[in-house]
């Protein structure tokens, strides 16, 4: 589930949004608030499987990823032919264990990862200014939701870590720091 994601491939004309989380409110709270066309369940359901339903055998054309290890068979079994894959983040580990990287060759699928740790700072610079141009109005007109699930004392920062841990959120956890 990624809010920001869902909005962005909104206004970018995305045919279909579909996310993966972990639990039927997460997708309810996508669907009917923040505007996928459909979840799944990656806990109780075959989510590649429920995708390439959704999608009429097809496929997704963007999967974003940033799960890792544990969804990447997934990935490969719900890309389209000629999709592409980006993995951000590796939440579930980095190994993957006797997995068919077939699907790559035979439906031509473009892998890649991206972090923005490695990149440099005119690199991020360009980033923030892209989005300072195409964002900031989205968020100023109300067409882009910004959403606060809780907000912390810095003091309370182990709890904010558990409840992420436990993937209780609907949007962002914020610590603040008194001067």
């Amino acid at each position: 589930m990624s809010i920001a994601g869902i909005q962005l491939s909104k206004v970018e004309g995305a045919s279909a949004i579909y996310v993966t989380t972990s639990s039927k409110e997460k997708i309810d709270f996508c669907v009917n608030e923040i505007g996928a066309t459909a979840g799944f369940n990656y806990r109780t359901q075959d989510w590649a499987s429920e995708v390439l339903a959704a999608t009429n055998g097809k496929g997704v054309d963007l999967i974003i990823d940033f799960v890792g290890a544990s969804h990447f068979e997934g990935n490969l079994r719900a890309a389209a032919r000629d999709g592409r894959i980006v993995m951000l983040g590796l939440l579930s580990g980095t190994k993957i264990k006797e997995i068919d990287v077939a699907p790559i060759l035979f439906k031509r699928l473009r892998v890649e990862g991206s972090t923005l740790r490695s990149r440099d700072e005119e690199y991020q610079g360009r980033l923030r200014d892209q989005l300072v141009e195409h964002a900031l109005p989205k968020f100023i007109d109300g067409t882009f939701k910004i959403v606060i699930d809780k907000v912390f004392d810095w003091k309370d920062i182990t709890t904010a870590h558990k409840i992420l841990e436990e993937s209780n959120t609907q949007g962002k956890l914020i610590c603040t720091i008194d001067w």
